[in-house]
């Protein structure tokens, strides 16, 4: 006599592998969110980084200019003082 899975069997299987499907689909989801959110913080650290850097050209380039305005100043003050009659 051939064995034949019962009806039970079958309706087990089935209900497994659609168990399987199920888990499988909460996994992906489950990772899907967790590249997500990993891809959200490294853009967020990136653009953290972007601002500190953007603002420490500006500090530099206001740091410059003052610097070239006190030149400025102290080149006009000479040559007030060199003009000046004694």
């Amino acid at each position: 006599m051939a064995f034949t899975p019962s009806k039970d069997y079958k309706r087990r299987e089935r209900e497994q592998r659609k168990a399987d499907k199920r888990r499988e689909r909460e996994e992906a989801k489950v990772e899907k969110l967790a590249t997500e959110k990993a891809a959200a913080e490294l853009a967020e650290e990136e653009a953290v980084k972007k601002t500190a850097t953007e603002r420490e050209a500006q500090l530099e380039a206001e740091f410059e200019a003052e610097f070239e305005a006190e030149l400025e100043a102290e080149k006009d003050a000479k040559k007030k003082a060199q003009i000046k009659p004694k």
